[in-house]
């Protein structure tokens, strides 16, 4: 017990102030989450694009791009003309489509007036943009996603919302905006949540090891604490009683009361940096990327795709899927329509805007062997993954233990669940967010209860905060002066 005790009481110490940041700005985060372009903002500031401009097919600019393995082709407008953007498994390349020379942006100009077209098609001020800066990584930029675009350049609008936009360097796409309101609120929030200051996130692997750290001992502070304040807990005339007054006393029955969550959602934070240790990641591999594909594309694209395009289309991109080729055309975020290159000369059916669930079974024949036919998957499924594309289906393939989700938008292989990937979908995910049906399906109730749980918890971690500076206080405090006998002074 006495073990128990130190163990809780100095790790305690040490942890009091992190227990209250990290119940504080999980509220912030619950209603303002780290800054994102959403598709519907990025569609909002793209133009049509200029067929006419365009001089060479998307199999020439797989072949100018050097790209090699399973590769996506998407042809969009910029304001210095149309551009194919050529991507695969590790590495993006931008083309001109009427010369096929680089397309990435050398110089904060040409990403200026990017940016400026940009935001004025999404009516937002760019008379007074400037480039602000060219950074590899900035407090916005951190996430792992963001590298296939680094360095961006950060254009400030200079409008009364405090707009930023960053510009890819390498392939000139608007990849985030941000607001005053949302970096203020997020230093606040995401930021101190995840202990996520430039510096140090621009270093992935010491980030990790970093924040590993302090939610494993975090967990066993809390955990210590939960056996030594059920252990300690007295009966007296058919009642609970504390041995502890005060201030302490309160932190025993606050203790008591938000154990469950307490422990649950320190154990669930930690969790969020697995990363595949204890649980598979969820991430399909090149291989299966690659088997779902079916066919390498550059020789199978007809050589007449330009002449088909739709004038209105914003966005057009080509992708091999069960073998065959197809030509996905989108004319908003969540409007679109798919076309398989073999029947180009076609009119589109009236229900074709996505794919068929025929097209996932022959994708998945591929894929794995004895699947079952794929089903769509309902927002209120408990593992459903979202789609880019807004109320765009998405197809489950049952392979045995393997669930292979499907973005019926376009093709894409989202997530690959085995059984290890369900539990900790619910370890994770369902303790640490409230993802629970019961909740997911009344969000006003769950966002009470994420709110009153924090808020116990905060209550909590800051009666410790102070326990744990008187404890200082006295631990600290340099001794009195002693009087000896017979001294008078």
């Amino acid at each position: 017990m006495r073990a128990l005790i130190l163990l809780h009481r100095w790790l305690g110490v040490a942890f009091c102030l992190l227990f209250a940041m990290w119940f504080a700005t999980g509220i912030v985060m619950h209603f303002v989450p780290f800054p994102a372009l959403t598709e519907a903002d990025r569609f909002a500031g793209l133009a049509p694009i200029d067929l006419a401009s365009i001089k060479h097919g998307p199999a020439e600019a797989i072949g100018a791009s050097a790209i090699g393995g399973t590769v996506r082709v998407r042809l969009v407008q910029r304001s210095d003309g149309p551009l194919y953007l050529v991507s695969g498994s590790s590495a993006v390349k931008a083309l001109r489509a009427t010369n096929l020379t680089d397309g990435a942006v050398p110089t904060g100009q040409l990403a200026l007036e990017i940016a400026t077209d940009y935001g004025r098609r999404r009516h937002l001020d760019a008379s007074r943009a400037d480039v602000a800066a060219l950074a590899a990584y900035d407090q916005w930029t951190v996430p792992n996603g963001f590298d296939l675009h680094r360095p961006l350049y950060r254009i400030a609008l200079n409008d009364n919302l405090g707009t930023e936009l960053y510009v890819s360097s390498t392939t000139g796409e608007i990849v985030l905006d941000t607001t005053r309101r949302e970096r203020g609120w997020n230093y606040v929030g995401s930021v101190a949540h995840w202990i996520y200051p430039t510096a140090l996130r621009s270093h992935p692997a010491a980030w990790s090891v970093l924040v590993w750290g302090l939610s494993l001992l975090a967990l066993i502070g809390a955990t210590a604490g939960a056996v030594v304040g059920t252990l300690r807990i007295g009966g007296e005339r058919s009642r609970l009683v504390s041995p502890y007054r005060g201030l302490q006393a309160w932190h025993h029955w606050l203790g008591l009361a938000c154990m469950l969550f307490v422990l649950s959602w320190m154990f669930s934070g930690w969790l969020s940096m697995d990363d595949g240790l204890l649980f598979s990641t969820g991430k399909p591999t090149a291989a299966e990327a690659a088997s779902i594909a079916g066919m390498p594309m550059r020789d199978a694209l007809p050589p007449d795709e330009i002449q088909h395009l739709s004038v209105q289309a914003k966005a057009v991109e080509w992708f091999a899927f069960g073998g065959k080729i197809y030509r996905r055309e989108r004319f908003g975020a969540d409007q679109q329509r798919v076309f398989a290159a073999a029947v180009q000369n076609t009119p589109p059916a009236p229900d074709r805007a996505y794919l068929s669930a025929d097209d996932i079974d022959a994708a998945a024949s591929h894929l794995a062997h004895a699947c079952n036919r794929a089903v769509t998957v309902g927002s209120s499924d408990n593992y459903a993954v979202a789609s880019v594309t807004p109320n765009a289906p998405i197809f489950r393939v049952v392979c045995g233990d393997l669930w292979f989700d499907i973005d019926g938008a376009s093709g894409v292989l989202l997530d690959k669940l085995d059984s290890s990937r369900r539990v900790y979908r619910w370890l994770f995910s369902g303790l640490h967010t409230l993802d629970f049906p019961v909740f997911t399906a009344r969000q006003t109730l769950r966002t009470c209860v994420i709110v009153i749980l924090c808020g116990c918890g905060l209550a909590f971690s800051l009666t410790g905060v102070v326990i744990a500076w008187r404890r200082l206080l006295v631990y600290f405090r340099p001794p009195e002066p002693s009087v000896e006998a017979g001294d008078d002074r």
